[in-house]
């Protein structure tokens, strides 16, 4: 039986889940241009950055989810967590390569910059991911089933490319103008103002309070009885572990690579334009997720995404970067969605929170490790470079597409298996 979800949790849903992209693009996006153009054009600061923040929004993940569980509340982690992550997004705008080395005259002041960046990325990532990762996703478990999860995450899938489409519409003019304290406010007053707002549009779910030991409760999933008795879960975590080490093989460099790469000066427009093409194609596939079934169609939508990384090889002038940035970005879209819901299907109801932070690290954790640094060795064997004042820079080159596709093919190993796990008999 279907089960219709009601017009306060898809406002929920739409508040909550699209400010809190928003700022998950400034933070996967922006932070990188902000290092690259502000304190250093090393590659391996921001791969640094990137793991630093996955280790932070993985263990966070795994303590307060846990703690959401075991009070059986997610709409107080969510409004507090909202509120403080706004605040940490703002303090970016006052961390310059001058101010830090005026804060320590010792240091060297650009290194010294990048690592407060660093440290300040894993703070704000603390509130984020316990605000969006551990309550804000439990609580779509909560409030979601089986009947309708392909709809809810055909729509959700389309937040992190909405709310890009936000942030290059209306803010990145502040960034191209380096009014990077403007920007970084106007964020965070957004997202602690998202905070205040769930205080009164969330209601929390009747959930069992949890009498079992917290800490034994957090290594829950690392279990062998339990990653053996959710086998079908873990299958579909490698699953997702695989998709995501792909994305983020390109996706911290996108931006850099339209800029100084292809020379797009208007990469807002490219980039508007394909979000708002695989946003559509992805709300209008949920049905079809849900009708077709998800397992039978995430493999062909992987093979749309290998196309749109393949063509984003070759192409270099602004329209075919636009058709194959659809494909590859649809894509993503649809993947993403089917994929989420495939886990959300496996993830016992009663213990979501607890399956929160070992989905970050197969989805989150690793990918972020992994796909960067794959992507800064692709970046730094190209040997393309431009001079900048005297400053030698690395510039991101097209290879980093065709590595994704490499890592994406792998996909199919863990559907297969997931696949053959759900038709064999139990």
């Amino acid at each position: 039986m279907k089960t219709k979800l009601s017009a306060r949790v898809w406002a929920s849903f739409i508040l909550i889940g699209l400010v809190g992209q928003v700022a998950w693009t400034v933070e996967n996006m922006y932070f990188n241009v902000f290092l690259y153009n502000t304190i250093s054009t090393d590659p391996s600061y921001i791969a640094a950055m990137v793991a630093a923040s996955a280790v932070a929004a993985t263990v966070t993940t795994l303590l307060m989810g846990a703690l959401s569980d075991k009070l059986a509340r997610r709409k107080a982690f969510i409004v507090a967590g909202y509120i403080l992550w706004g605040v940490s997004t703002l303090s970016f705008g006052f961390i310059t390569v001058d101010a830090v080395g005026a804060w320590f005259p010792a240091a060297n002041a650009a290194a010294a910059a990048a690592g407060l960046v660093v440290v300040m990325d894993c703070v704000m990532t603390f509130f984020g991911s316990t605000a969006n990762d551990a309550a804000f996703n439990a609580y779509i478990t909560d409030v979601t089933d089986s009947s309708n999860r392909g709809r809810a995450e055909s729509v959700l899938a389309t937040f992190p490319l909405i709310s890009m489409l936000i942030v290059f519409g209306l803010l990145d003019g502040l960034t191209q103008q380096g009014r990077w304290r403007a920007f970084f406010t106007v964020i965070g007053l957004a997202v602690s103002a998202a905070g205040l707002i769930a205080a009164l549009l969330l209601k929390d779910e009747p959930l069992e309070r949890k009498d079992e030991p917290y800490f034994r409760n957090i290594l829950y999933g690392f279990r062998p009885s339990v990653i053996r008795g959710h086998a079908e879960l873990y299958v579909a975590f490698a699953a997702y572990l695989v998709f995501a080490s792909a994305v983020q093989v390109f996706f911290p460099y996108l931006i850099i690579y339209m800029q100084m790469y292809l020379g797009f000066d208007n990469y807002a427009i490219i980039l508007g334009v394909v979000l708002l093409v695989a946003s559509a194609v992805s709300v209008a596939s949920g049905g079809l997720i849900d009708r077709v079934g998800k397992l039978n169609i995430v493999l062909p939508a992987a093979g749309v995404m290998l196309a749109g990384l393949i063509a984003m090889y070759f192409v270099r002038s602004f329209v075919p970067v636009i058709l194959a940035g659809i494909v590859m970005m649809g894509g993503y879209m649809l993947v993403t969605a089917i994929l989420s819901a495939i886990i959300r299907d496996c993830t016992p109801p009663d213990k979501a929170g607890l399956f929160q932070g070992i989905r970050m690290i197969f989805a989150v954790l690793l990918p972020m490790v992994i796909g960067p640094y794959i992507g800064a060795a692709v970046i730094r064997s190209s040997g393309a470079t431009y001079e900048d004042l005297g400053v030698v820079k690395n510039v991101p080159t097209p290879g980093i597409f065709l590595a994704s596709a490499a890592v994406l093919t792998l996909v199919a190993v863990p559907v297969l298996i997931l696949r053959k796990k759900t038709r064999s008999p139990q």
